[in-house]
């Protein structure tokens, strides 16, 4: 988990994007333009067998696929979890300005990170019954080690 690194700077925020479901609507998108270009190839074709579908079949496609690639840009230009010197800010997928959650690094008793870093959790009280989980799948693999030492450190910092 590159235990050796510091953070230098703890008092500033550090933005976590969706960029790791990023990659999966842009594969969507380019599978939809290739539906397109293949329905407009092939209906270049009607003239010689009318069975074929005609071209203008392919818009709903180029369509979708221009939808996924802004959906894409969306997901990767906007934060999914800031670490603020305040607390986590957790923005949930739809209607993340009134959904925002923000839990505060006084509420945070311990945090874990399972062995996959795939779940986060943070516990709300000693006996671990209360908390939140949050999922790090949207966030890049390279990037989910940094999100995981960052919380680590500054909920193991506090202790001290």
């Amino acid at each position: 988990m590159g235990r050796g690194r510091v953070v230098r700077e703890p008092g500033k925020e550090l933005r976590f994007t969706r960029a790791g479901q990023a990659v999966w609507v842009c594969l969507l998108g380019a599978v939809m333009v290739g539906v397109g270009v293949t329905l407009v190839a092939t209906g270049m074709y009607r003239d010689v067998n009318p069975l074929v579908p005609h071209a203008l079949w392919g818009v709903p496609f180029f369509v979708l696929g221009v939808g996924c690639f802004l959906l894409a840009r969306h997901l990767t230009r906007h934060a999914y979890l800031i670490l603020s010197p305040m607390g986590l800010e957790v923005f949930p997928f739809f209607r993340p300005a009134s959904g925002m959650q923000l839990v505060m690094w006084q509420e945070v008793v311990a945090a874990e990170v399972d062995e996959r870093e795939v779940w986060l959790t943070l516990h709300f009280n000693e006996e671990r019954t209360a908390g939140i989980h949050l999922t790090m799948r949207p966030i890049r693999k390279k990037v989910r080690c940094l999100l995981a030492k960052a919380v680590l450190e500054r909920v193991s910092g506090r202790e001290k």
